[in-house]
């Protein structure tokens, strides 16, 4: 059987938690050929650790060797990431959904033309697959709530242009309340789930936003209220946060894996 070749764009975390599952669990059906980071340190030390020596010294020739590009690098770079991949019509996994989420239409008619496919995981949220039914008929409105612990916000720059000191929240703090379009904007690396939402469902200037610093979490914690025509949908996820990204929930490293493993099986469960 003809296995599926992999690329993997940033060797952070995330990327070295998918180039693991490439290398181990799904080795039957698919190939990691390719890793690619900036930091091509990064890229060397990871590529050694899947025992292969596939680090590639630039962007390109990583879109060339693979079949599937996966990107896990930045929100600043996934859309250009994946607007190349499709260009060379090689399908593309986003894991920065927030970098995308204002060229939806675009990649969309992109991936089109060129007979290739964007897949974008659900993330560290649940309730996806209810909100793409509902989106079949009337949404009147869809709420997130994400509340996390304070110093999963520092260094980002709305919140210290804003005067909040981090160190000193004591009870719940709301630190932003808007649109997902703004969210995404000022948090890239904290709200990807609200780019996920807004695609999935009525789009990120509809979509609404609350983000919320708890000094009493240590999870993040993701509440999400859909209303629509069909039904009234309330989800919560209480996410363990990545042992070596505190940015980042488990579960959407999971989700990345459940999605591959939804384009390497014969049977597809779910919406």
């Amino acid at each position: 059987m003809k296995k599926l070749r992999i690329g993997i764009v940033g060797c952070g975390a995330i990327g070295s938690s998918l180039a693991k599952a490439v290398a181990k669990e799904f080795r039957a059906q698919a190939e990691l050929v390719a890793l690619y980071d900036i930091d091509i340190a990064k890229a060397r030390a990871l590529s050694r650790r899947v025992s292969k020596n596939i680090a590639a010294s630039d962007l390109t020739r990583l879109i060339q060797k693979s079949e599937l590009v996966i990107e896990a690098a930045s929100a600043k770079s996934s859309y250009d990431i994946c607007r190349k991949a499709l260009l060379k019509k090689r399908d593309c996994m986003v894991m920065s959904v927030g970098g995308i989420v204002g060229h939806y239409t675009e990649l969309s008619a992109l991936a089109g033309r060129q007979r290739a496919k964007v897949y974008i995981p659900s993330g560290a949220i649940s309730g996806i697959d209810a909100l793409k039914a509902a989106r079949l008929g009337n949404i009147k409105s869809v709420t997130i709530t994400t509340t996390k612990n304070p110093k999963a916000f520092e260094g980002v720059e709305y919140v210290r242009k804003s005067g909040v000191n981090l160190s000193k929240i004591k009870e719940d703090r709301v630190l932003f309340s808007g649109s997902a379009q703004k969210a995404v904007k000022f948090f890239p690396q904290n709200i990807n789930v609200a780019a996920i939402l807004s695609i999935a469902g009525i789009g990120a200037k509809k979509t609404k936003v609350r983000i919320v610093a708890s000094a009493a979490t240590k999870k993040n914690v993701h509440e999400i209220e859909i209303d629509a025509e069909a039904a009234k949908i309330k989800t919560r996820a209480e996410n363990i946060l990545h042992p070596e990204n505190p940015k980042t929930s488990f579960l959407a490293v999971l989700s990345a894996v459940a999605t591959l493993k939804q384009i390497l099986e014969p049977i597809k469960v779910g919406t």
